[in-house]
């Protein structure tokens, strides 16, 4: 975490002027160490009445493992775009490509007092519903739907056991665009803890913003 304190300082003074990251907050750590890194950030930046999210890529070298640290209180309508973006850069950066390297999203270790991450390199975001599958809603007022259906947080898991089909079921992980990208990393992280039958057949490396 240390390191990460000078680094942004770093980043801030060198710029010239001061900047915040307000980052997201969990009681769990996923992740929490990774070497070689680059940082990139996306400020929460305000022009009149406009909410801007202001990426500084400066210091991202495509062979490293990528850490992005996101303002918080930025709607994924905002961030998502941004970091599509950024995926499809290295993706597509054949020459420098380094199979092993990561994707992951930083946020603070509310209990361990400690910066961790959440990684997600596989994961191919779509800025639409999709069009078919279980669809699980993850709404601006941090409740879920199911098929639109509402359903408790603590009950999800229970219920999507409950589901009867004749074939497993395909579960489609969505998210309000106006859900700001603190509850995101909080719905993530919480989509970590349920467990599925048959993870290969049940999950999609595709999330949903609209």
């Amino acid at each position: 975490m240390k390191y990460f304190t000078i680094l942004i300082t770093l980043l801030f003074f060198s710029c010239g002027k001061k900047e915040d990251v307000l980052l997201p907050k969990s009681n769990v750590t996923i992740v929490k160490e990774v070497q070689d890194l680059s940082p990139i950030y996306i400020f929460f930046k305000v022009e009149g009445k406009d909410t801007i999210p202001e990426v500084n890529r400066k210091s991202s070298i495509i062979s490293t493992n990528w850490i992005l640290n996101i303002d918080k209180r930025l709607p994924l309508k905002l961030v998502i775009p941004e970091v599509m973006k950024l995926q499809e850069k290295k993706r597509a950066d054949s020459a420098h490509k380094n199979e092993n390297a990561e994707n992951y999203y930083s946020y603070a270790d509310s209990i361990g007092k400690n910066l961790a991450f959440l990684p997600f390199t596989k994961v191919f975001y779509k800025m639409e519903k999709p069009k078919f599958g279980v669809v699980v809603y993850f709404r601006k007022d941090n409740t879920v739907l199911v098929n639109g259906i509402l359903v408790k947080k603590e009950e999800l898991q229970n219920y999507l056991n409950s589901l009867v089909s004749d074939k497993p079921n395909k579960y489609m992980f969505s998210f309000d665009k106006d859900l700001d990208y603190g509850s995101y990393i909080k719905s993530k992280i919480f989509i970590s803890t349920l467990k599925f039958p048959i993870l290969s057949l049940n999950l999609t490396d595709e999330e949903f913003v609209f």
